[in-house]
């Protein structure tokens, strides 16, 4: 994996320091979504996601549906804040974010949930993640993985103590509120053990093998578990997602609720409808400028 820029958090171009004191809270409270990425650049479907979201009982949110403004984007609403988790824009940019363990917390952090949305509005994975450096390298937020991955680039932001952009290879990649593929996050190990346990040569073999595993409750107590109980928190939706390079390849599932007991529902035909337009003021862009 290659890294784009290293630095410390309000120290911008400094020395990267990798941090091996983690936080020993219980594990509903310690781990705060997670999401896996497969990345095939060279397919007919570059971006496949699937995701665990993680939050209070009590912060409500919204389904999915498309949003006011340009570029068109199709995620969830948090209705406290008005940012989002996880979205996909009519480029067909996907952003998705993850908490993040952080000690040195600005007094009064700014939405990384409004962040997030505001990535959703960049022309391209590479835009994104320039703008995400430069706001998370402030110290203006509380900690945050952001995924960001479009047709051409995949990337992960940590938005730690410490900052970093990876660029992600082809293939299979998981992160949590750790690093990516962090091999020392039991819950990231078992997503990586339960995805690769069978050959997922296709999107539709991805995202139904996704479904089973991002969907599995812990074995036995004390164990690692993809769906977590709380008594106050714990995991409130799941996502799956299929980007292809053609618009009517496209995949929208959404669980509004944990995926062991809510059924995820089809919100394809809205992510079709945002990239075709998209493709179609592409063209027309195109055109009128060749003319």
């Amino acid at each position: 994996m290659g890294r784009l820029f290293l630095g410390k958090a309000g120290a911008r171009g400094t020395e990267f320091h990798s941090s091996h004191v983690f936080d020993t809270r219980k594990e509903v409270e310690d781990s705060m979504c997670i999401l896996a990425i497969q990345y095939q650049p060279d397919t007919d479907t570059p971006i496949l996601v699937a995701a665990n979201r993680e939050e209070s009982y009590e912060r409500p949110s919204t389904q999915p549906s498309i949003q006011s403004g340009k570029p068109r984007i199709l995620c969830g609403l948090d209705q406290k804040a008005s940012g989002t988790w996880l979205g996909v824009n009519q480029h067909g940019l996907f952003v998705g974010a993850c908490n993040r363990m952080k000690f040195n917390v600005p007094a009064s952090p700014q939405s990384r949930g409004v962040l997030c949305r505001e990535l959703l509005r960049s022309g391209s994975a590479r835009r994104a993640v320039d703008l995400a450096l430069d706001e998370v390298s402030a110290n203006k937020y509380d900690g945050v993985n952001f995924v960001i991955a479009d047709a051409e680039s995949a990337w992960v932001v940590h938005g730690g103590d410490d900052y970093e952009a990876v660029a992600l290879q082809e293939g299979l990649s998981i992160i949590a509120n750790r690093d990516v593929n962090d091999p020392r996050d039991e819950r990231v190990k078992l997503a990586q053990r339960l995805l690769t346990l069978q050959t997922l040569d296709s999107p539709v073999k991805f995202l139904a093998v996704a479904s089973k595993v991002f969907a599995r409750p812990a074995s036995a107590p004390g164990r690692p578990s993809m769906v977590l109980r709380g008594d106050d928190r714990g995991t409130v939706s799941s996502t799956l997602l299929a980007l292809g390079k053609k618009p009517r390849d496209a995949i929208y599932q959404y669980a509004d609720g944990a995926p062991d007991q809510s059924k995820y529902e089809d919100y394809s035909p809205l992510l079709r409808d945002i990239l075709s337009r998209g493709l179609r003021e592409s063209r027309t862009s195109k055109a009128k400028a060749s003319a």
